[in-house]
C-alpha cells in the first residue's frame, strides 16, 4: 500500500511543474507592450523546438534501440503522422475560427497538451515497473524523472497561460487553462500503470507523433507570428532564450 501511495504522489509531481509554470501569469502587469509579446511567442517556440527534440524524438530513438527497432524509424514515423494529424486538425480549425488570433492559441495550447501525454505515459512506465518490482527501477529513479519533467513543465505551463492572458483572458481563466493543459500527464500515467504491457511497444511512435505535432505548431503558427510587424528580431531572442533554457532543463535532468 505505501509503494502505491509513493508512486500516486510522484505521478502527480510533473502536474505540479505545469500548474506552477500557469501560475506565473500572475505577476503580469495589466497591459502587455507588443515587444514582450514578440519575445513571449519566440520563447515559446524556442522551447517547443528543445522539447521536439530532447524530450521526444531523442528518448523515442533511444526506446527503438532497446526494443530492438531500427531506431529512426519510429521517430519518423511518428514525426509525419504528427505533422499530417496538425495539418488536418488545422484545417478543420479554420472552419470554426472566430477571431485573428483564436486558431493560433488553440493550436498551441492542444499541441502543448498533446506534447504531454507521452511524457505522462514514460513517467507511468518508470512508475509501473517500480510497483512491479522485477524491472530494476529504484523509487528514487522513478521520483528523478518525474521531479525532471516537472522541472521541463514549468516553462511549457507559462507559454499556455501567459499568451492566453495577452490576448485578454483573465488571469484565473489563463491560469486555468494552463493547468488543464497538464491534468493529461497524471491521467496518461495513471493509464499507462495499468496497461503497460499494450502501451511500451508504441511508446516511441507516441513520443515522436508529439514532437511533429509541437514542430507544425512552431512553424506554422509562431514564427510567423513573430515576423508580424516590428521588431521581429526580439522573436529570434526568444527563440534563443527559450531553446537553450528547455536545452539545458532537458540535458541536466534527463
Amino acid at each position: 500500500m505505501t509503494n502505491i501511495l509513493y508512486s500516486i504522489a510522484g505521478i502527480l509531481i510533473p502536474f505540479a511543474g505545469t500548474s506552477l509554470g500557469s501560475a506565473l501569469v500572475f505577476f503580469l502587469r495589466k497591459n502587455i507592450n507588443e515587444k514582450f509579446q514578440k519575445i513571449i511567442v519566440g520563447f515559446a517556440a524556442g522551447v517547443m523546438i528543445a522539447a521536439s527534440v530532447w524530450s521526444l524524438i531523442l528518448p523515442a530513438v533511444e526506446m527503438a534501440e532497446n526494443q530492438n527497432i531500427i531506431a529512426w524509424v519510429p521517430a519518423a514515423v511518428g514525426v509525419i503522422l504528427g505533422v499530417v494529424f496538425l495539418l488536418a486538425i488545422n484545417k478543420i480549425a479554420e472552419k470554426f475560427e472566430t477571431g485573428p488570433n483564436g486558431k493560433k492559441l488553440d493550436m498551441l495550447i492542444f499541441s502543448v497538451t498533446l506534447h504531454n501525454i507521452p511524457e505522462g505515459m514514460a513517467v507511468g512506465v518508470c512508475f509501473a515497473g517500480f510497483l512491479a518490482g522485477n524491472a530494476g527501477i529504484a523509487l528514487l529513479e522513478a521520483i528523478v524523472l518525474a521531479v525532471g519533467i516537472a522541472i521541463q513543465n514549468i516553462p511549457e505551463g507559462a507559454i499556455i497561460s501567459m499568451p492566453l492572458k495577452m490576448e485578454g483572458a483573465s488571469k484565473k481563466k489563463a491560469f486555468i487553462s494552463g493547468v488543464l493543459s497538464g491534468i493529461v500527464e497524471p491521467i496518461s500515467a495513471f493509464i499507462t500503470v495499468l496497461l503497460i504491457n499494450f502501451v511500451v511497444p508504441i511508446l516511441p511512435y507516441l513520443l515522436s507523433f508529439a514532437a511533429g505535432a509541437m514542430i507544425f505548431v512552431v512553424v506554422e503558427e509562431l514564427i510567423p507570428e513573430m515576423h508580424n510587424g516590428k521588431k521581429s528580431e526580439l522573436g529570434v531572442i526568444g527563440v534563443t532564450v527559450g531553446f537553450i533554457i528547455m536545452m539545458i532543463l532537458d540535458i541536466a535532468l534527463g
